[in-house]
């Protein structure tokens, strides 16, 4: 455990103060949501907002406990500043890639910090990947880099099987942007930590292949 810093608890303040508007407010939380329909009418600003709206309870809990665990990594190696740049363009990335690969649903809609919690994930895992993280299911923790490249593998399957009522594309679009992101405020990790930076670009790489190839 330990202290917040001021950025994230602006972060998790601003997530919980809009998605309780949104619970209780079905208008304010259909206006303001991730919407294909919307979107490309002329409403841009859904591509933030959505990011600070919530399904549920459980939802904004988990992606708030999520980013309680990651902030202090990012936050610790460029400060408090760039975690926010990465934390917008994360989130934007992930509303950008969904909007891309859901173009022609005009029905698509979604919301959550998931795309913008998973770009501050990456962004750790780039900084850190040997971290230790623990999984359910999986007695032993295993280095962050398994982590990560497993679950963007997995969030590909999800994307082509449409597994869940999940964003799997809002999450993989936030690690993109997380990714890409470290990348620029720290291009010593291509030089650094070649192997790392190469691995974790083998899904991203994956993802835009089978794309191309009409697989998802």
């Amino acid at each position: 455990m330990y202290n917040m810093d001021l950025a994230t608890i602006v972060v998790i303040g601003a997530n919980i103060l809009v998605s309780l508007k949104g619970f209780n407010d079905s208008y304010f939380f259909d206006r303001y949501k991730f919407s294909i329909g919307a979107i490309n009418s002329g409403q841009k600003e859904r591509m933030l907002t959505s990011g600070f709206l919530h399904v549920d309870i459980a939802h904004l809990f988990f992606n708030m406990f999520t980013l309680y665990f990651f902030a202090n990594v990012v936050i610790n190696w460029f400060g408090q500043a760039k975690f926010l740049i990465i934390y917008f363009i994360s989130l934007l990335a992930g509303s950008l890639l969904a909007l891309f690969f859901h173009k022609k649903e005009p029905y698509y809609s979604a919301v959550g910090a998931s795309g913008a919690v998973t770009g501050i994930l990456y962004a750790a895992i780039l900084l850190q990947p040997d971290m230790r993280l623990g999984i359910m299911f999986i007695p032993i923790p295993l280095p962050a880099y398994v982590l990560g490249i497993g679950y963007l593998l997995y969030s590909i399957y999800g994307m082509k099987s449409r597994l869940g009522n999940i964003g799997h594309t809002a999450h993989f679009g936030g690690a993109i942007g997380g990714y890409l992101a470290t990348l620029v405020f720290m291009p010593s990790l291509l030089q650094t930590d070649t192997l790392m930076v190469i691995l974790l670009a083998l899904p991203i790489v994956l993802l835009f292949v089978l794309e191309k190839m009409g697989k998802i």
